[in-house]
Order: C-alpha cells, then structure tokens, then sequence
C-alpha cells in the first residue's frame, strides 16, 4: 500500500490542478476573446465550452503519447457517462430542470449521431487514426453551424451566462491564458502517471481506471458549472452543459488520442462501455420527449423532474455495478 501512496497523492493534485488550471485557461480565453470584441454568446458557445473540456483533451493527448491510450477512450466515454448520470441527475434533483423544444429536435439528434458515429469507430475493437481525424473534423462544421443558428435564436439564459464572462485587462486574461495552460500541461502529465502507476500496482486495467477515477474527476468542472446554473435558474445552460460536452468528449477528446495513436482495444470497450453510453444516452433523450409530450398534454412547462434525476443517478451506479467485477477479478 505504501507504494500505491505517492501515485495515489500524485492523482489528487494532478486532478486538482486540472480543474484549477482549466479555471485560469478559460478565464484567460474568454477574457482576451472579449476583449477583441467577439460577442459573450460566440465565447461561450466555443472558448468556454472547449475550455471546460480541456481537462479531458489534454489526458487523452498526454495518455496516447505515453502509451496509455486504452485510458484515453476511457476517460471519454467515462466522463460522458458521468454527464449524463452525475453531472445532469445531480442537477435534476438539486431543481427540476425546464426543457425546450429545441433540445429534442437539433441537439439531441446531433449527440445521437455523433454516439453513433463513434459507435462505428469502436466496433471492430481498433480506433484508427484516419476515423479519428474525420471524426474529429466534423468539430469545425458544427460549431459554425450552432453560431450561425444560436445568433439568431438566443434564450435569455445563455445572453445572462455570457455576461457572466470576466472583464479583465489584456494582460491579465495573458497572464492566466499562459499560467492556466502550463498548470494544464503539468497536471496531465501528473494525473496520467499517477493513473497510469496506480493501474499497474493494482493489476486494473489503464481502460477501468479512465473509466472511473480519472472520469469522475474530469467531470468535475461540468458538474460545478451545470450545479451553479440550476441554483441560479439558467435551466438551459445546464442541459445545454452536457449536451455540449458530451460532443466535445466524442469529437475532441477521444479523437485526440486516436489521432496521436491507433489504438488497439479490449472488447469490452465496445460491448460494456460504449453500449452502457449509449444505453444512458437513449435515456437522456427519451426523457426529454417525455418530458416534452407530458408538457404539452398538460399545458405546463416541460421539465426534467427530481424522479428523472434519481433515475439517472441510478442508471450510473448501475453501471458501476457492471464494471465492478472487472476490477475484482483483477485485484
């Protein structure tokens, strides 16, 4: 146990140091981008949403050129489960969270085929680098799209998130751009290595320990931000939060390593991982039609309840149940 001590530490602030790092990078970002006079929405639909990513991005880079790519697939898949299951069940029962049409119609059908699209990269168990840099293509179109689309139809909430964004001096959003990048940097070389020790002392898999801890723990910036809109009524940035992200996983951060890397993976990535994904994503935007239909039959607001929160808390422990006796049998 002693020598599982300094990875175990090493872990901690690695992951620490990635949220805290992801922090500084997006408020350098943001603030230089406003400062160039880009709109709040156009920050905050491309700097802020990639920045809260950046923790898994740059894992999976760090992971495939350091021979941990199995980790890399896993901590994108892992973190869109832990989206799905913690970051928005947690919201939904800290406040019911009201949905709208467009979520059904455009971002959900998006987030379908985009799973679905890395479903066909999957598969055969091996992620080839030619799949993962049109995967990965596919960011530019869609982000150009969604700017196009959302200038000319804004919801309340995201004009007050985007106001939210810091005003600061051009040197300082310099500052924090270049510290919160090299804090970055750091931590992910950490946290592989601690991940990456951790998995080899234990004799778990590199895949389970992305799946789990380094997941979690790359989720954790999603989380606080979808928390802190539910508490301040920005229902819309808080769905909108995993939606996003959950793109960004597919597209950016498994891609990455791919790209870097092809990588040859164990069955189970496929047949356990990537359909317990897609099993939760399926849930997701049933839920949402749900929600949608009873609203309209009713005539009251469509929301995600407290009940659909529990459901989907419970469909991420469940999982954890199905991935428990792979990390038994290999302790």
């Amino acid at each position: 146990m002693t020598a599982l001590l300094l990875p175990a530490l090493g872990l901690i602030v690695g992951v620490l140091g990635l949220l805290w790092g992801a922090d500084r990078f997006v408020a350098g970002s943001a603030g230089a981008a406003r400062n160039y006079g880009i709109s709040p929405l156009v920050i905050g639909l491309t700097v802020v949403s990639i920045g809260t990513s950046a923790p898994e991005i740059l894992v999976s880079v760090n992971a495939a050129l350091n021979q941990a790519s199995e980790l890399a697939v896993g901590n994108a898949l892992g973190s869109n489960l832990a989206n799905i299951g913690l970051v928005l069940g947690i919201t939904a029962l800290i406040a019911p969270i009201p949905v709208q049409k467009h979520l059904l119609s455009q971002e959900a059908v998006v987030l379908l085929l985009i799973t679905a699209a890395a479903g066909l990269c999957l598969y055969d168990g091996y992620l080839a680098r030619g799949e993962s840099l049109l995967l990965g293509s596919l960011i530019f179109p869609l982000i150009f799209i969604t700017i196009k689309y959302k200038r000319n139809h804004t919801s309340p909430e995201e004009v007050a998130a985007g106001e939210e964004i810091p005003d600061i001096t051009m040197a300082a959003a310099g500052l924090w751009f270049v510290v919160g990048l090299i804090v970055l940097l750091a931590s992910a070389e950490v946290t592989v290595w601690s991940a990456k020790t951790i998995a080899q002392s234990m004799g778990i898999s590199e895949l389970v320990i992305g799946l789990t801890v380094v997941a979690i723990g790359t989720s954790l910036p999603e989380l606080a931000a979808s928390a802190v809109s539910a508490l301040r009524g920005h229902h819309d940035i808080a769905i909108g939060n995993v939606f996003g992200s959950n793109l960004f996983n597919i597209m950016l951060v498994m891609t990455s390593a791919g790209a870097i890397a092809p990588i040859a993976l164990t069955p189970e990535v496929f047949s356990r991982d990537f359909l317990s994904l897609s099993v939760m994503t399926i849930l997701l935007v049933a839920m949402v039609a749900f929600a949608l239909y009873r609203g309209a039959k009713s005539g009251k607001p469509a929301k995600l309840s407290r009940r659909f929160g529990f459901i989907l808390v419970g469909g991420y422990g469940l999982y954890y149940l199905i991935l428990w006796p792979y990390v038994v049998n290999a302790a």
